[in-house]
């Protein structure tokens, strides 16, 4: 209908990343109505096969045909775990499906030399590296990449605490922040250490980079 309302469509694996991922695409594109896509299972049977299975990728498809039967115009995956999945989902959607890490691959290439990447999931520290990787590649940069699992603070945060979550990340934080230029959060919902961390080194997380896209 003219005039109607645009609409935006994303895909979330982490419900509380729902509510504050909605705000910021309000910020970045006012008026638009916001669709949310909720499938905590998708990120379950990707830590269970320690990568995304095929059904992931099929799945993802499935979204993006349900976003495009809605009327969006695009479909963000909030998801790290998944980004993987969702690019290679793109040849067989018929809307646009952005990954909310890439922005920020692309900033951290640009900052230094040595990009550290920290994760609290396995599942999510190979992709994030990976796509820090080719965003370097694009650039036609060489750049170290040097990952840092957050062990035991993901099962913390699922498991209701979110003060060891963050102390856990903060820690790891500290150990990598000595050794690279500039640190990326592999997953949105390690953004909330962002103002805690302090120190001379830039942190880069996904959530404000990657709804920009939405733009």
């Amino acid at each position: 209908m003219s005039g109607a309302a645009p609409k935006i469509a994303m895909l979330h694996t982490v419900p509380a990343l729902a509510g504050p991922l909605t705000e910021l695409a309000a910020e970045v594109r006012p008026g638009a109505r916001i669709l949310n896509f909720v499938d905590e299972s998708l990120l379950q049977d990707t830590i269970a096969g320690d990568g995304p299975p095929p059904h992931v990728l099929r799945r993802v498809v499935s979204y993006a045909a349900y976003a495009k039967e809605s009327g969006a115009a695009v479909l963000l995956v909030t998801c790290s775990s998944i980004g993987e999945a969702a690019e290679q989902a793109r040849p067989f959607a018929e809307l646009p499906i952005l990954r909310i890490d890439e922005p920020m691959a692309e900033q951290a290439v640009r900052a230094g030399a040595r990009v550290g990447v920290l994760a609290t999931l396995a599942t999510t520290l190979g992709p994030t590296t990976r796509a820090v990787e080719r965003a370097a590649a694009r650039e036609g940069v060489a750049r170290e990449v040097v990952p840092h699992l957050c062990d035991g603070a993901f099962e913390a945060l699922r498991g209701g605490d979110p003060a060891r979550h963050d102390a856990l990340v903060l820690t790891g934080f500290r150990e990598l922040a000595g050794k690279v230029d500039v640190v990326v959060l592999a997953q949105a919902s390690m953004a909330r250490i962002v103002g805690e961390a302090g120190g001379d080194v830039p942190v880069l997380s996904s959530p404000r980079s990657g709804v920009a896209q939405l733009a």
